[in-house]
C-alpha cells in the first residue's frame, strides 16, 4: 500500500536527495514502488535591487516526502541514498502521514489521485495567499522598541514569524531592521 513518509535530509540538499532517490529507485528496478518524490515549495514575493520578484522557497528545509510502497527493499533504498539521514518516525520505524497532514503540507484541498500521484515532482509549488495588513513598498512609523519614531518603506514581508523589514533613515543612510507587525502603524 502506497503512504507518505517523511525523509530526513541534509539541509539545502533536498533536490539533490530527490534526483538521486529517482536515478537509484531506476537503476535498482524499485521505480514502481515509489510513487512521488516531492521538496514541498511555495512561490513567495520578495524584493531585490528595488524590484518586485517571486521566487521559489522550500516549506520544510532539511525534508522530502515520499510516498511509496513501504517494503525492506524500498526501506533501504531510501536510507541508502546519500544525503538522507533517515526516516522520520518512533525508533527506527517509519510513521506514514495521515492524509490530513499531506494535504497541509502540500497545500491541496483534495486527496491525491488519478494520473497526478503517478508523476515524480516538486508538486506543492503554490503562491502563499497575501493575508498581510502591509504591503512592499509602503511607508510606516515604529511605534515602539528602540526606534520608536523613526519611519521607513517596507522592504520585506514575513508572514509566518510576522515580521517587516523596513527601510528606516538613520544617520541618513537606510538600513534595514526588522520589526514585528505589532510594532509599526500605517502613515
Amino acid at each position: 500500500m502506497y503512504r507518505w513518509y517523511v525523509v530526513n535530509t541534509y539541509s539545502g540538499h533536498e533536490n539533490k536527495v530527490k534526483s538521486n532517490l529517482e536515478h537509484r529507485a531506476m537503476t535498482l528496478g524499485h521505480r514502481a514502488a515509489l510513487r512521488q518524490i516531492v521538496v514541498p515549495t511555495e512561490t513567495v514575493s520578495e524584493l531585490k535591487d528595488g524590484e518586485k520578484k517571486s521566487v521559489e522557497k522550500r516549506t520544510m528545509p532539511g525534508y522530502v516526502l515520499v510516498q511509496m510502497n513501504l517494503n525492506e527493499d524500498t526501506w533501504g533504498l531510501v536510507r541508502g541514498t546519500p544525503g538522507v539521514t533517515g526516516f522520520v518516525g518512533a525508533g527506527d520505524e517509519p510513521i506514514p502521514l495521515t492524509q490530513g497532514e499531506i494535504d497541509r503540507l502540500l497545500k491541496r484541498g483534495a486527496p491525491t489521485g488519478g494520473a497526478s500521484a503517478q508523476q515524480t515532482g516538486t508538486a506543492g509549488a503554490t503562491a502563499r495567499p497575501r493575508v498581510s495588513q502591509f504591503t512592499i513598498g509602503e511607508s510606516v512609523k515604529v511605534i515602539s522598541g528602540p526606534l520608536s519614531d523613526f519611519s521607513g518603506e517596507i522592504a520585506e514581508i514575513n508572514e509566518d514569524a510576522a515580521k517587516l523589514k523596513v527601510l528606516v533613515s538613520i544617520f541618513g543612510r537606510e538600513t534595514p531592521v526588522e520589526v514585528g507587525f505589532d510594532q509599526v502603524k500605517k502613515v
